[in-house]
């Protein structure tokens, strides 16, 4: 009996002992792991951003739009005010051509006092692209609220002559165009070439804003 019983003793320490090694081995392995995983809004994010790419370039835009969308929208869930999220899925919904609420998600980003974060550069891509999707629900009626993002996007990039900046001039200039604000169209598109000196496009408006001016 005496043999037994230190049998069993032996045995139940022999199994308290595994499973205490095993519940530490697995516990150092969650650990790793998770220091090598990303946040998870951070992980959508960048999800968001593969997809986005692939919708340039890819035949099915809609959809790497959609899947964009799916992955801004699960990052906004962890964290409802990231500005780099809601950037990210407006422009998804402006390729689904969901204009309006591509102009809801900017404005989040924008005034959210997260906003803060932004480079000056992603703000004043923000920008621009807030002012292309105002100019895609009514031009008409959005024209000026278009140009206030546009001067401030042009301001906020600082000359750097980054693509935001010409981006910002050359829709600058169109707007003065549409609301036949010809010298400041003029100004714009000038801008746009010291930024770029190769864009065709501004100095072809360019070009013919002067010839209407040298008529007139």
């Amino acid at each position: 009996m005496l043999q037994l019983g230190i049998l069993i003793l032996t045995l139940s320490l022999f199994f308290i002992m595994h499973n205490i090694r095993s519940q530490t081995t697995h516990h150092r392995t969650r650990t790793r792991h998770g220091k090598n995983r990303q946040p998870e809004p951070n992980r959508h994010i960048t999800q968001a951003s593969r997809h986005l790419s692939r919708a340039r370039s890819a035949s099915h835009r809609a959809q790497h739009a959609k899947n964009a969308l799916g992955e801004t929208d699960r990052a906004l869930s962890v964290w409802p005010k990231d500005p780099r999220a809601h950037i990210l899925r407006a422009r998804a919904l402006q390729i689904m051509g969901h204009h309006a609420a591509g102009i809801k998600s900017l404005d989040a980003a924008l005034a959210s006092p997260a906003a803060k974060s932004l480079s000056a550069a992603e703000r004043a891509g923000a920008l621009v692209l807030r002012a292309e999707l105002k100019v895609a629900v009514n031009r008409r009626r959005r024209v000026d609220s278009a140009i206030e993002d546009l001067v401030e996007a042009a301001g906020v990039s600082g000359g750097e002559g980054c693509d935001s900046e010409s981006e910002a001039l050359s829709l600058l200039g169109k707007c003065y165009e549409w609301k036949g604000m010809n010298e400041e169209a003029k100004d714009a598109f000038g801008k746009v070439l010291e930024v770029k000196p190769d864009s065709e496009k501004a100095r072809s408006r360019l070009n013919r804003l002067r010839l209407l001016s040298d008529k007139s």
